[in-house]
C-alpha cells in the first residue's frame, strides 16, 4: 500500500536557538543597550498612548550601574507587563510585543509609530555581555501584581511573583560577565554608546542620575518653531565642527518614502584624496534610533560633502537591525535627497552669489566627480563653475549659464579649453583666433574638468567644443572684433613652394610629429599642435597617459601659420637652400617650443642648447645688420 502523507512540525533547539541569537546575529557587543533602551522607549510609548499623554511629564529610563556587583540595570516607568505578557514577551522567542500592540492599535484605528521593536529577539542580545538577567516588572494594570523573569540564557527561565510591590514599569539587571564588567560598569562607556545610537530617544535617559540625551531630534520638530542657534548647535554635536554651517536644510518628505532629514554643508571641505575620503555619508535613524553611521547610499559620493542625518519610519531592516533589508526604498529617499539639495544649491547660487563662491570654493572639486550623474545632468551642468577668458581676475568663475547668455549671435559651441593657469591660458595658440573674434573661452585648470565636457556634450543647445578641436570654419559668421595686422598675401612663387616646405619640414621631424600643414587658426602665433585624431584634446591625451603609465610622448600634428613672418622667413631660406643647416634647427625648435606649451616635452636640455646657438646666430647678425654705434 502506498504511505500516507504525513504533516510534520519543525522541531527547535532553544538553547541552539539562544547560542545563535547570541553570537551571531549582531556585530558589535555594545548592541545589546540599544535593544534595552529601545524596549524602554516602547514601554513608554505604550503608556503614555494608554494613557492618552497623561503622565507623559515623569516619564523616562534610568541606568544604574554598579562596578563592585557587575551589574546594569535599566528601568522604565512604561506600561509594565503582566503575568501572561511577561512569558509571552520573554518565554517565546521571536514574539514581539511591540508587534502585537501595533495590530491591536491599528484594529483600533488609533495610530503609534514610534514603536522600534519589530521582530521579538532583540532583548536577547543581552546574553552576548551577562551571565544572568533579571527583570522586574509591574502592570499599570489594577490589581496585577509585580512579577519577575530569570534566566542564564541557557534554554530555560524562571518566572515568579513576588512579594513585594514595585512602582508601574520594568527593569531589567544585567549581571555581566566578567570579560565585559569593567567596560559596561564604566558611565562614560555607557553614556558613549547611548549618544552613539540611543541620542535621540524622545525620553530622557539617564545614567547615574545624569542625563545623557540632551541634544533633542530637531528633524522631527516643525520649521517654524526651532530657531538659528538650535540648528547651529545640532551642526557642532553632529560633526565637531565648531564653525557655522554655509547652507542649513530641514528635509520632511511624505512620498515616496516617508523621511525626515536635517542637512548641513560646512564651510571647510574635506579632504577628498588624503585620510578623511571615506569619512562621508548621512547618518541613518528609524524611529530615532541609529541604524547606520556615514551611510553611503542615501546620497551619491559627489554630495558626499553634505553631513546629517535621516529618520524614516519605512525602512525594513534585517532582524538585528543592523543592515538595510531592502535597499529599494533607500534608492528612492536617494533620489528625492539629490534632488532637494541640488534644488537648494541652485537657489543659493542664485540668491547669493558670493556664498555660491565660498561653497564651490570648499567642495567644487568633490561636486565636479558627479560628471556621471545624468539623471541630474542639467542641474549638475548649471552648478559648476569655470574660469574665463571674459573675465579680467583669475579668481572669477563664470556658470555655463552666464557664459551661454553671452554668446555671440550666431555661435553654436561653448567652447574651452585646458590650461595649467591663467596666465598660461594667454600664451595658447589655440585662443588667438577666439581673441580676434571676442569669443569667450572658458579655462580648464583641473583633470577632471576634461571628464566633465567630455560627459556632458552640450548645454541648452550648445555644443561643449574644445577650442584646439575648433577651425576657422567654426567661427567664420562671426565678425572680427579685434583689427590685426596682416602680412601681404605671399607671392605666386612662395605659394608654389610653400608645399615642398612643408615636406621639408616634415622630414627633419621624422617619427616626432604625426604629420605638417599649414594653419588657417593662428595670428600671432608661428605654429601650434593638434591632435591626429580630432578628437582627443592635449589634456585628456595627457590624463590618459598617466592613467596608462605610458612615459611616452604622443604623436602630434605641427601646424605652422604662413602668415607669420618666423614661417615666411624659413620659406625663404628654404627655397635658398632646401639643406640649410639652419632651416633644420628652427624647425626643431618650433616643434619643441610648441611641445613644450602642450606640456609633453620631457627632455629640455636640446631645446636650451639649440636656443643658445639661435640666439648667438641671431645677435652675430643682428650686430651686422644695426652696427655697435648704432642707436
Amino acid at each position: 500500500m502506498p504511505d500516507t502523507a504525513k504533516t510534520c512540525e519543525f522541531k527547535a533547539e532553544i538553547r541552539q536557538l539562544l547560542d545563535i541569537l547570541v553570537h551571531s546575529l549582531y556585530t558589535k557587543k555594545e548592541i545589546f543597550l540599544r535593544e534595552l533602551v529601545s524596549n524602554a522607549s516602547d514601554a513608554l510609548d505604550k503608556y503614555r498612548f494608554a494613557t492618552a499623554g497623561e503622565a507623559e511629564a515623569d516619564l523616562g529610563i534610568q541606568i544604574a550601574l554598579d562596578k563592585d556587583q557587575k551589574t546594569l540595570t535599566v528601568t522604565d516607568n512604561g506600561l509594565g507587563m503582566t503575568r501572561d505578557e511577561l512569558a509571552a514577551n520573554l518565554g517565546t522567542i521571536a514574539h514581539s510585543g511591540s508587534a502585537e500592540f501595533l495590530k491591536r492599535a491599528a484594529e483600533s484605528k488609533q495610530g503609534l509609530d514610534s514603536l522600534i521593536g519589530r521582530f521579538g529577539v532583540g532583548f536577547y542580545s543581552v546574553f552576548m555581555v551577562a551571565d544572568e538577567v533579571v527583570v522586574r516588572t509591574k502592570s499599570h494594570l489594577e490589581g496585577e501584581a509585580a512579577m519577575e523573569w530569570k534566566s542564564d540564557g541557557k534554554g530555560g527561565y524562571e518566572l515568579r511573583r513576588l512579594d513585594q510591590d514595585l512602582p508601574r514599569g520594568t527593569s531589567v539587571t544585567l549581571r555581566l560577565k566578567d570579560s565585559v564588567a569593567g567596560e559596561f560598569t564604566s558611565p562614560e562607556t555607557v553614556k558613549a554608546v547611548i549618544r552613539r545610537h540611543s541620542n535621540f530617544i524622545s525620553f530622557p535617559i539617564q545614567v547615574d542620575g545624569e542625563r545623557v540625551n540632551t541634544v533633542p531630534a530637531l528633524w522631527r520638530e516643525p520649521k517654524f518653531q526651532i530657531k538659528p542657534e538650535q540648528y547651529r548647535e545640532f551642526y557642532s554635536f553632529l560633526t565637531f565642527d565648531d564653525q557655522e554651517p554655509l547652507e542649513t536644510m530641514h528635509v520632511s518628505v511624505d512620498a515616496p518614502v516617508q523621511f525626515n532629514g536635517l542637512l548641513f554643508i560646512p564651510g571647510r571641505g574635506q579632504d577628498l584624496f588624503g585620510l578623511d575620503r571615506d569619512s562621508w555619508g548621512l547618518d541613518l535613524y528609524v524611529k530615532r534610533v541609529l541604524i547606520e553611521r556615514q551611510n553611503k547610499d542615501l546620497l551619491p559620493r559627489h554630495l558626499g560633502f553634505v553631513k546629517g542625518v535621516v529618520d524614516t519610519e519605512d525602512l525594513p531592516l534585517n532582524i538585528s537591525r543592523e543592515t538595510l533589508q531592502d535597499n529599494l526604498l533607500i534608492r528612492k529617499i536617494q533620489t528625492t535627497l539629490t534632488k532637494h539639495v541640488l534644488g537648494h544649491l541652485e537657489k543659493a547660487a542664485k540668491d547669493d552669489a558670493g556664498r555660491y563662491a565660498e561653497f564651490w570654493a570648499a567642495h567644487g572639486q568633490m561636486f565636479k566627480t558627479g560628471y556621471l550623474d545624468f539623471a541630474n545632468r542639467e542641474a549638475f551642468a548649471g552648478l559648476l563653475r569655470f574660469s574665463s577668458s571674459a573675465l579680467d581676475d583669475a579668481k572669477a568663475l563664470t556658470s555655463l549659464e552666464e557664459y551661454a547668455s553671452r554668446a555671440k549671435e550666431g555661435q553654436k559651441a561653448v567652447f574651452y579649453a585646458t590650461c595649467p593657469s591663467f596666465e598660461a591660458a594667454a600664451l595658447n595658440p589655440h585662443l588667438e583666433m577666439f581673441r580676434t573674434k571676442g569669443v569667450e573661452v572658458l579655462y580648464l585648470f583641473d583633470p577632471i574638468d576634461e571628464f566633465i565636457m567630455d560627459a556632458l556634450r552640450e548645454f541648452k543647445g550648445l555644443a561643449l567644443k574644445a577650442a584646439e578641436h575648433a577651425g576657422a570654419a567654426d567661427l567664420k559668421d562671426l565678425p572680427d572684433v579685434v583689427k590685426t595686422k596682416r602680412p601681404a598675401k605671399m607671392a605666386k612663387k612662395d605659394q608654389e613652394a610653400f608645399p615642398g616646405f612643408l615636406d621639408r619640414i616634415r622630414d627633419i621631424l621624422g617619427d616626432k610629429a604625426a604629420g605638417v600643414r599649414a594653419s588657417d587658426r593662428l595670428r600671432q602665433s608661428p605654429c601650434c599642435l593638434a591632435s591626429p585624431d580630432g578628437q582627443t584634446t592635449s589634456g585628456m591625451d595627457r590624463i590618459m597617459r598617466v592613467m596608462a603609465r605610458d612615459a611616452g610622448l604622443p604623436k602630434k600634428i605641427l601646424e605652422l601659420n604662413p602668415d607669420h613672418e618666423l614661417v615666411r622667413n624659413m620659406l625663404q631660406i628654404y627655397e635658398a637652400d632646401p639643406k640649410d643647416p639652419f632651416l633644420e634647427q628652427a624647425a626643431q625648435q618650433l616643434f619643441e617650443s610648441a611641445m613644450l606649451l602642450e606640456g609633453f616635452l620631457d627632455d629640455p636640455h636640446a631645446l636650451v642648447g639649440r636656443l643658445q646657438d639661435l640666439l648667438t646666430k641671431a645677435s652675430a647678425w643682428y650686430t651686422n645688420v644695426k652696427g655697435p654705434n648704432d642707436n
